[in-house]
C-alpha cells in the first residue's frame, strides 16, 4: 500500500485552534506532532523555505521534526497552473486594492488630531481587506505547488491557501481537523506472512 503524502503548512503549529491537539504552544505542538507521526503509513513533506518560516516562530525546536518531515521545494520550472487561476487571482488582487484605497481615503476624510485609535482601526481593517482569503506569500504558494506536484493532501489552516489549493485542484484538509485523521488512520499496517 502506498502511504498518503501530506504537504504541512506552519498553520497546524502556530495557530491555536489547528495546534491545540499538539500542544500549546508551537514548540510543544512541533514535538508533540513529531511523536504523533511516528510510525504512521504516511509522508510528511515541508519546502525549506516554509521550514525556515517555522523556525522564526520556535527558535532551534525543529530537530525533532526533521526526524518526519521531509525539506521539497516544488519544481517551479516544470509545473503548469491554468491562466484562468493567474486572472482570478489578478482580479481578486485589483478589487482587494480598490478595497483598500476606499479604507484610506475614508481614513483620511476623517483626519483628526488625536488619530492613533482610528489608525489602529485603520491597519486591522486594511490588513483585513488585503491579505485574508489571498495566497499573500512565496511560501504559501510553495506549498500549494508542493503538493501539486506530489499529487500531496495540504494541511493549513490559512483560508488563502486552502482558497488557492481548491482553485488548482488540490487536496486539503484544514489543520484544526488533521488530528483527528492521525487518530485513526496511518497506522503501520502488519504484513500476513
Amino acid at each position: 500500500m502506498v502511504a498518503r503524502k501530506f504537504v504541512i503548512d506552519t498553520s497546524l503549529f502556530v495557530n491555536p485552534h489547528a495546534r491545540k491537539s499538539f500542544g500549546n504552544d508551537p514548540k510543544a505542538a512541533v514535538k508533540g506532532f513529531a511523536k504523533k507521526t511516528r510510525g504512521k503509513d504516511m509522508e510528511f513533506f515541508m519546502p525549506p523555505s516554509v521550514f525556515k518560516e517555522l523556525g522564526h516562530f520556535i527558535g532551534d525546536g525543529t530537530d525533532c521534526l526533521e526526524a518526519v518531515v521531509k525539506k521539497r521545494a516544488p519544481n517551479m520550472y516544470a509545473l503548469y497552473l491554468p491562466a484562468a487561476v493567474f486572472y482570478n487571482f489578478i482580479d481578486d488582487v485589483r478589487g482587494r486594492i480598490n478595497k483598500g484605497l476606499r479604507l484610506a481615503e475614508e481614513f483620511a476624510k476623517d483626519n483628526a488630531p488625536d488619530n492613533n485609535p482610528k489608525l489602529v482601526k485603520l491597519r486591522d481593517k486594511y490588513r483585513d481587506a488585503m491579505r485574508t482569503g489571498i495566497l499573500d506569500s512565496k511560501e504559501d504558494f510553495e506549498l500549494v505547488l508542493l503538493a501539486k506536484e506530489l499529487d500531496a493532501t495540504l494541511v493549513s489552516a490559512d483560508e488563502g491557501i486552502l482558497n488557492f489549493a481548491n482553485e488548482v485542484g488540490c487536496g486539503w484538509i484544514n489543520a484544526a481537523k488533521f488530528a483527528n485523521l492521525l487518530k485513526g488512520d496511518g497506522k503501520k499496517r502488519k504484513r500476513k506472512k
